[in-house]
């Protein structure tokens, strides 16, 4: 039964493979050799090197690894190539070797990414990332779309106050705000109709202190050989540039508005790939190169294949916390230890620009073994990582804002009394109109109920646009672990 199910497991894995080879075949490049990923003796700067060559890795990967919703998490989620051997992989890796060190009494800003579940499940519902399929644009005009993207941008309004009423002062804007914005036959520039609406969005950032970025998608990789996919990639870092510099936030908080790429797929080797992403950035408008920053992945790049190249180009380097425990590198121990020893030179790429460092924070769901597996996001998180007590941590957890409030009722950070739990099924920030019911008398001699007393009737709840969504008088906008369905009313 044992070799069976082992025989199944490997039939299931090997299809799974080749529909991702179907799925992927667009971005596919003829596959040669694999080049070996010691690169720093190129790409190298004057400080002192991480790891020794002989510890590198060879790359493993020959087309773009990162996909998934990148409005959501912009994480990845593609098959690896070595998740044949994945459980065993995962079960007998050396176990994590953690710091002790809690960034605590906390003085940073916690932040999530995109989609409030609070304010998504409001009616009407609040949120940003409203979107069509292109049908739509052929059937009803680019007016449509950019009506849709009118109302995602109104939204982040309400979204900020939100935030800031419960502490939470850093957000991830949606990639997909304006749909269809970067393409290269419908696409459309946000200027000409959407500068006053987002230029409001940024006056209420600004006046409350609200850190804001962005993460554009998946597929945004300038280090790809094909020129159509490093065209398409420039125009989407065009878009997303233009959507933050039109909130006309202050200086340093414009600064602070960051885009974080991912390098991609491994095309030909990672030499070849940092070859190409040098000459493509290189070309970059200056206002792209002041936002762009890069972020270790969880599939072919660590931080030790960045960290050289964002020294070399004077481009930020955001770690993420969970994508380093995934990358199976025999030279480097999971957990947060090691990675303390790099925290400086980490550091140093965000000073020297003068941008407000950030960090990205997630943990792994509790089941799981392989890479793949590992690669989901759990819905919470138990702990903060070992980083400075003034960070930007971005907390990426599939609950979104109530992943925040858990860490602060855990650790009574600043704000953490500051909300309740809500009621089931019961909002008490949304209008109601009255509700009558009938008041059950007692039957006459004909046998029908009388009701001398008339209808009693629910009072009807007005709520003002100022506190709609906003948990009512007593704050109710916590819902425990696993309870969403709470927040809708009952069926």
């Amino acid at each position: 039964m044992h070799k069976l199910s082992e025989m199944e497991h490997k039939l299931q894995n090997a299809a799974r493979k080749e529909r991702l080879a179907v799925e992927t075949s667009d971005l596919h490049v003829e596959e040669g050799s694999t080049v070996a990923s010691d690169i720093r003796s190129k790409i190298h700067s004057p400080e002192k090197e991480i790891l020794p060559t002989t510890c590198m890795k060879a790359d493993r990967l020959k087309r773009a690894p990162l996909g998934g919703p990148e409005d959501e998490l912009a994480i990845t989620n593609i098959f690896n190539v070595e998740d044949d051997k994945g459980s065993d992989q995962g079960a007998n890796r050396p176990p994590p070797v953690n710091s002790d060190r809690l960034p605590l009494p906390w003085a940073g800003r916690l932040g999530y990414a995109c989609l409030n579940t609070y304010l998504r499940n409001a009616n009407p519902p609040v949120f940003s990332s409203r979107t069509c399929q292109m049908a739509s644009i052929l059937e009803r005009g680019q007016k449509y779309v950019q009506e849709l993207g009118l109302a995602n941008a109104r939204d982040i309004v309400k979204m900020i106050q939100w935030n800031h009423k419960y502490s939470i002062n850093f957000m991830r804007l949606s990639s997909g705000m304006f749909p269809f914005a970067s393409h290269e036959e419908y696409g459309y520039s946000l200027a000409l109709f959407a500068a006053d609406v987002l230029a409001e969005a940024g006056k209420v950032a600004a006046e409350l202190g609200h850190r804001l970025t962005i993460h554009p998608g998946q597929f945004t990789q300038i280090g790809s050989p094909k020129k159509e996919v490093v065209a398409a990639a420039v125009r989407d870092l065009n878009y997303h540039d233009e959507m933050l510099s039109l909130l006309k936030l202050p200086e340093q908080m414009d600064r602070d508005a960051v885009m974080v790429l991912h390098m991609g797929g491994v095309y030909g080797g990672k030499e070849a790939t940092l070859n190409r992403f040098r000459e493509n950035y290189a070309k970059l408008s200056d206002s792209v190169k002041r936002r762009l920053v890069l972020e270790n992945d969880d599939v072919a790049w660590s931080v030790h294949d960045l960290l050289p190249i964002c020294e070399e180009l004077n481009i930020p380097l955001v770690l993420d916390y969970h994508h380093h425990n995934i990358i199976f590198d025999p030279c480097v121990r999971e957990g947060t230890e090691d990675i303390i020893g790099l925290y400086d030179r980490i550091k140093k790429t965000w000073t020297r620009k003068k941008i407000t460092q950030k960090m990205h924070y997630s943990e792994q769901t509790a089941s799981a073994v392989s890479p793949q597996e590992r690669r989901k996001h759990s819905a919470r998180v138990k702990t903060l990582p070992p980083c400075d007590p003034d960070m930007d941590l971005m907390i990426e957890a599939n609950d979104k804002e109530q992943a925040v409030f858990e860490l602060m009722r855990t650790f009574k950070l600043p704000g953490w009394d500051s909300f309740n739990d809500i009621v089931p099924y019961e909002r008490e920030d949304e209008p109601r109109k009255a509700v009558k019911k009938a008041k059950k008398g007692k039957k006459n001699t004909n046998g029908v109920s009388s009701n001398a007393d008339g209808d009693i009737g629910i009072p009807e709840r007005i709520v003002g646009a100022e506190d709609f969504a906003m948990g009512g008088p007593n704050n109710r906008v916590y819902w425990p672990e696993g309870m969403e369905d709470w927040l809708r009313p009952k069926k």
